[in-house]
């Protein structure tokens, strides 16, 4: 019992707090959130009579409302403070979350889906430039792993729980889901210490005469490798971004249990994470990122693969273990790659603009999705994804090589 309390304690004590309250918050909204995910578009599928275009169209909008305010949130989180803007977000997304319940009309789907693209657009940078604020460059990879795993413990547990509450009463998921935001609004309120430098800095962030102060402009040749590592990103979340629209409505044509079967996988993606996530984390961390990132690219091309032409279950399994690997060398890789480019004052913006590669996908992807799975068919529509994916992952491994070795030269 000793050596377990021992090891417990080493645990938590290896991060700060604030870390460990990001961790328990995640995992309470991703429950509840992924216990929404895979069934929203079924759930909208059938609130429109069989629409294929509609669900994707409304789902596609979160993203790409949110995309105009990210160019600001990010900005904002690093002039006014992470908490704000982290509580802003969470009182958003809670309202989406009730306004569900009560909707029953196309236009209103349409303007929830809005207001939580802006929430979330909101949240995302300021979440990730604090873990930055906090976290020394060589753990950052670690610790964003370690948010992936909390991240993931709703993958795990939600699709489950979703299947039966969507059986039994749509409206109970979604308000349990409102419930886990304001909970989660409650701990940041009370205890996340605020973490921005600017406003750490003797409140100077206030001060109009402070050039730090004001919003980044923006420049090609100063950020440019950011924006090659944004763009070169788009594949990867357009192939989440299928996971959550065209995938469900994909297996609906080839299993006729495809809920259980969705939910299935979903799970597993999850357990392996949880399982993995830290334990690869710590031994890819010291590997060069270029090499990580690219390696996850062909991962994940292959994985759209075998979600296009996966004709029996256990194939599709093995998709998803791919998939597992490719995510959880990705996002921790690429996320520490921002942080350290980011100057210290400027982390929200810079996770801002990267964040746009996510919502840009996540909006678009449905959408451009659905027309395909419209006129053609779901391998036709995934082995798309898995040529951009070959050829954006190459380009993805140069600019992130060249960029290294430019550091280490002084350039």
């Amino acid at each position: 019992m000793n050596k377990i309390q021992a090891l417990i304690a080493n645990l938590l004590g290896r991060y700060d707090s604030g870390i460990w309250i990001r961790v328990l918050g995640a995992a309470l909204t991703t429950i509840t959130g992924f216990m929404i995910r895979p069934f929203l578009v079924l759930y909208l599928y059938d609130q429109m009579e069989g629409s294929v275009i509609l669900p994707m169209i409304i789902v596609g909008l979160q993203p790409l409302c949110g995309l105009f305010v990210s160019w600001y949130g990010g900005g904002w989180s690093d002039r006014y403070g992470r908490k704000p803007l982290i509580i802003m977000a969470l009182i958003l997304q809670m309202l989406c979350m009730v306004g569900y319940v009560f909707a029953d009309h196309v236009w209103q789907y349409a303007l929830i889906s809005i207001v939580n693209g802006i929430g979330f657009a909101l949240y995302m940078p300021a979440a990730n430039a604090q873990i930055t604020d906090m976290v020394a460059p060589e753990k950052r990879a670690e610790v964003f792993a370690l948010m992936h795993t909390a991240f993931n413990v709703g993958a795990a547990v939600g699709p489950v729980l979703g299947l039966l509450m969507f059986s039994w009463n749509p409206s109970a998921v979604f308000m349990i889901s409102a419930v886990s935001f304001v909970l989660y609004g409650l701990i940041v309120w009370f205890k996340l210490p605020e973490t921005a430098p600017l406003i750490l800095n003797k409140g100077i962030a206030a001060s109009t005469d402070n050039p730090a102060s004001k919003k980044p402009k923006f420049s090609w040749t100063q950020h440019r490798t950011l924006l090659w590592m944004t763009l070169l990103s788009l594949p990867v979340g357009l192939l989440y971004a299928q996971v959550e629209s065209t995938f469900p409505l994909h297996l609906q044509t080839n299993f006729d249990n495809f809920r259980t079967v969705l939910a299935a996988i979903l799970t597993f993606n999850g357990i392996m994470v949880i399982t993995l996530q830290i334990w690869i984390a710590k031994r890819t961390e010291p590997m060069p990122s270029h090499i990580v990132i690219g390696v996850s690219y062909v991962l994940f091309a292959s994985v759209s693969l075998g979600y296009g032409f996966s004709s029996i279950v256990i194939w599709l399994f093995v998709a998803e273990f791919v998939f597992t690997i490719g995510e959880m060398i990705f996002g921790p890789h690429i996320q520490k790659a921002v942080s350290v480019m980011a100057p210290e004052d400027q982390r929200g913006f810079y996770f801002s603009v990267y964040g746009t590669s996510q919502l840009l996908s996540r909006g678009l992807g449905p959408i451009l999705g659905g027309l395909m799975l419209s006129w053609a068919n779901g391998q036709a529509l995934f082995a798309a994804i898995a040529v951009l994916l070959v050829v954006a992952g190459y380009a993805q491994y140069r600019v992130i090589k060249k960029y290294a070795r430019d550091e280490r030269v002084g350039v």
